[in-house]
C-alpha cells in the first residue's frame, strides 16, 4: 500500500474501529489460529499478535473493506512467518524442568513417559479434525477459511495473497485428500462414495 492509500485515524477513530470492526472477530480468529498451531497458548499468542499488529498498523485498512478478512490475512502472515523461524531453529528441551518434575513428589507413577502411548491416545477422537489436522498447512488453511469461516474464493485469494485460481485448485486438491482421508471413516459411518 503506498502512502497515499493510507489512512489518517485519530486516536478517539482509532480506538472506535478497533472495537467495533476487529474486535467481533476475536473468536473465529481464535478458532482459525488453533487450527494452525494445535496449541491452545500458542493460539492465543497468535491472536494477541494479529490484533496488536491490527491496531498498530491500522492506518493500512481501508474504511469500509472487510476487516475480518485484514485480520485473518495478518493471522496468517504472522502464523506463517512464526513458523519458518521455528522452523530454521534446532528443537529445545529444557533437561532442568523435565528433571524437576520427574522428581517432585507430586509427579503421578501411572503416567507413562512413553510418547508413542500419549500419540495413540490422541488419535481416538475425532476423525474429521485428525484427518483435517493432517493435511499440509497449505490446505488445511483453504479448508478452514472456505468451509469453516465461510469466505468467499476472492476473499481467501486476498488473505492468502495467491490468484483466485489457486485457491479453486488448492481448495479442489485439499477436499481430494481430506476425502481420501475420510474414506473408510465415511464408510463405517454408513456413507456409499
Amino acid at each position: 500500500m503506498s502512502d497515499s492509500n493510507r489512512q489518517s485515524y485519530s486516536q478517539r477513530e482509532k480506538e472506535k474501529t478497533f472495537e467495533q470492526e476487529f474486535l467481533p472477530h476475536i473468536d473465529s480468529m481464535y478458532n482459525f489460529a488453533y487450527r494452525l498451531t494445535f496449541d491452545e497458548d500458542d493460539a492465543k499468542d497468535l491472536v494477541q499478535d494479529t490484533y496488536l499488529k491490527a491496531y498498530r498498523f491500522i492506518q493500512s485498512f481501508e474504511k469500509g473493506t472487510n476487516a475480518k478478512a485484514w485480520l485473518f490475512r495478518i493471522l496468517k502472515n504472522s502464523f506463517i512467518n512464526d513458523f519458518r523461524k521455528k522452523s530454521k531453529q534446532p528443537a529445545k528441551v529444557d533437561y532442568q524442568e523435565v528433571e524437576t518434575f520427574y522428581n517432585s513428589e507430586d509427579v503421578d507413577k501411572s503416567i507413562t513417559t512413553d510418547l508413542r502411548i500419549e500419540t495413540v491416545q490422541d488419535m481416538i477422537g475425532d476423525e474429521i479434525s485428525n484427518a483435517l489436522n493432517s493435511l499440509d498447512v497449505d490446505f488445511r488453511t483453504v479448508i478452514i477459511l472456505c468451509d469453516l469461516e465461510g469466505f468467499k474464493y476472492d476473499e481467501m485469494a486476498k488473505i492468502l495473497d495467491i490468484p483466485i485460481g489457486t485457491v479453486r485448485s488448492r481448495l479442489h486438491r485439499a477436499r481430494n485428500l481430506l476425502k481420501e482421508r475420510l474414506k473408510e471413516y465415511a464408510q463405517k459411518m454408513g456413507y456409499k462414495n
